[in-house]
Parts: structure tokens; sequence; C-alpha cells
């Protein structure tokens, strides 16, 4: 998975290609970690993303409620099987997807 970081003032967008699994899951959850403080408004661009794991939930879960206490948070250009995912698991209510 390739990951990449836009930051404009306080207003943070990462972009994600690839699978984000068990094995790619860290180093997301380890940049997001090291890139969130002083930002209110976190951006996941999924255009690039071909398949999201439980490992992938639990870090949009945990950024998710750092983004609760900051700002918010909101998933774009979530493709189909994506969007499956999370409205299997429930993700979809409790993320803003757009």
């Amino acid at each position: 998975m390739t990951i990449y970081q836009e930051r404009n003032e306080s207003a943070l967008t990462v972009t994600l290609e690839g699978r984000l699994d068990t094995s790619t899951a860290p180093a997301l959850e380890k940049t997001l970690k090291g890139s969130l403080d002083g930002v209110n408004e976190l951006t996941l661009d999924f255009a690039g993303l071909e398949y999201i794991s439980s490992a992938g939930l639990r870090v949009l879960l945990s950024a998710q409620k750092i983004m609760n206490r900051q700002g918010s948070m909101k998933l774009k250009n979530v493709s189909e099987i994506i969007m499956e995912i999370l409205e299997v698991t429930g993700f979809s209510e409790i993320l803003t997807v757009e």
C-alpha cells in the first residue's frame, strides 16, 4: 500500500493506494498518529484503495475516535467493493462517506 499526505493548514488529506490489510494497517496507523496533531479536518481518499480488512477498519475507527475530539473525518472516492464492506460491518453508520 502507498500512503500520500497533503496538509493545508489544519486540513489533512491522506490518499491510499493498494490494499489496507493486516500487513499494511500498522503503517497507516503510524502515519496518522504522527500527523493528526493540530488537524481538525481529516479526509481519507480511497480512490486507489482496492481492499480493506478488519485490521484496516480498526485503524479507521481509531482515527475516527481521535477526530471526534478535535474535528471531523470523512472518506471520499469509496469504491463499491469497499462501500459494501463498510455497510456489512456497520461502519457506514459511524463514518462519514462522501
